[in-house]
Formats: C-alpha cells, sequence, structure tokens
C-alpha cells in the first residue's frame, strides 16, 4: 500500500461529504421542482401579475432562492470533479476552480437580488 504524504492545493476532496451533498441538493432540487409544479397547475398564472402573485409570499422567495443555492452547490460540486480529473497543471485548475467559484457566488447574490428586489 502507498501512502499519500500530503495533498496538492487543488486535490481531490476524498468523498462522503461530496457525494452526500450531490444527493442532498438534488432531493431539494427536486422537491422544489414538484412543489413549483403542483402551485403552477392549481394557479395556471397567465401573466406577469399572476406570475409576481405567487413569489410575492416570502416562503416561496425562500424556497426559490433555497432552490438556486442547491442548484450553484451542485454544479460547484460538478464542475470541481470534471476540473480535477481533466485539467492536469495544478495552477490552471486552481485559477479556473476560482472562477467558477467566483461566478457561482455573483449568480447567487443576483438571484437574491431578483427576488427580494
Amino acid at each position: 500500500m502507498v501512502k499519500q504524504s500530503g495533498r496538492i492545493v487543488t486535490g481531490a476532496h476524498y468523498g462522503l461529504r461530496d457525494w452526500m451533498a450531490q444527493r442532498v441538493t438534488a432531493v431539494l432540487m427536486a422537491v422544489y421542482i414538484l412543489l413549483l409544479a403542483i402551485i403552477v397547475w392549481t394557479v395556471a398564472p397567465q401573466d406577469y401579475a399572476a406570475w409576481a402573485s405567487i413569489f410575492n409570499n416570502q416562503w416561496m422567495r425562500i424556497a426559490t432562492f433555497l432552490f438556486f443555492a442547491c442548484l450553484f452547490w451542485h454544479a460547484w460540486v460538478g464542475v470541481r470533479n470534471v476540473l480535477m480529473d481533466y485539467v492536469k497543471p495544478a495552477i490552471t485548475r486552481l485559477v479556473l476552480q476560482i472562477l467558477v467559484i467566483i461566478s457561482l457566488l455573483v449568480y447567487l447574490v443576483w438571484t437574491a437580488e431578483i427576488l427580494w428586489s
């Protein structure tokens, strides 16, 4: 058996935490989509005002924000795994990972701005 003495800065996270994050975020997103489908089916919004009234409820804004937070976290785990598998130079991989993190955080802030403006 070969033991690894140290990890590279952009190395793998070995594990269960990422696997669990992917599954939990997927379940939460599926629940939100089911909830939204039921609301759209029952309310049947036909115009902007009807859609806006759905998202005027604070609980719907929070659920939508949670959905997007889960989406971005789910995307981060997937993109990070792809970068670790296919981008071999450590500095390039680190720069790409930082760019992805910054982009996802900007998207999350933008989502909050849209929902609460």
